[in-house]
This record gives structure tokens, C-alpha cells and sequence, in this order.
């Protein structure tokens, strides 16, 4: 059974930092291309940061400089650090896995919260 469990959401002020991990089990995590997404209220879920199973990342505008996503193949574990965070980056955010042309796998979500 294939398992994305998100962690390192909360409650965070404008300009703060917090780093959000997705351990993933039931998978074969090394051939895996990860990405982060996340949906605000009444918005649709957004790309956020991907990384391919060799390590090419890619970033939505809004988070390029601010955010940076790793994997640690040894942990079976993706992170994305995010730091300068503002108050648009309040969002539900969710862990993908994709392996080639499958229906990829999705995490329960961990809510961010950037609020003064």
C-alpha cells in the first residue's frame, strides 16, 4: 500500500521559515519523481516545486529564490524548504509522486499557515 505523509506544517509569521517533509512508503522512491502542490481556499491545487528521480528540480515563479525541494533516497523522504514566506503562501500543501505516465500518488496534505 502506497503511503505520502506529509509533516512540518503550522502556524508561521511573514518572513518566517518552516520545512515541510513527505515520507513515502509502498514505493519504489528512487525511480519517483516528487513534487510539491499546494491549494489555498477556493483555489485549485498548484504546482509548487518538483524533483525529478535524478535530482532536475523546477519551481513555480512564486517560489523560485524563496523555496528549494530535496530528496534523500537513503530516507525515502522529499523536502521543501521554504523561507521569506509571505502571507499568499497560506495553503493546504501536498506531496506528489509520479512514476512515468501513472496516475500519481498523493499525500493527506499539511495546512501552512503564514500569519503576524
Amino acid at each position: 500500500q502506497v503511503q505520502l505523509v506529509e509533516s512540518g506544517g503550522g502556524l508561521v509569521q511573514p518572513g518566517g521559515s518552516l520545512r515541510l517533509s513527505c515520507a513515502a512508503s509502498g514505493i519504489i522512491f528512487s525511480r519517483y519523481d516528487m513534487g510539491w502542490y499546494r491549494q489555498a481556499p477556493g483555489k485549485q491545487r498548484d504546482l509548487v516545486a518538483t524533483i525529478t528521480n535524478g535530482g532536475a528540480t523546477n519551481y513555480a515563479d512564486s517560489a523560485k529564490g524563496r523555496f528549494t525541494i530535496s530528496r534523500d533516497n537513503a530516507e525515502n523522504t522529499v523536502y521543501l524548504q521554504m523561507d521569506t514566506l509571505k502571507l499568499e503562501d497560506t495553503a493546504v500543501y501536498y506531496c506528489n509522486a509520479r512514476y512515468r505516465t501513472w496516475a500519481p500518488y498523493w499525500g493527506q496534505g499539511t495546512q501552512v499557515t503564514v500569519s503576524s
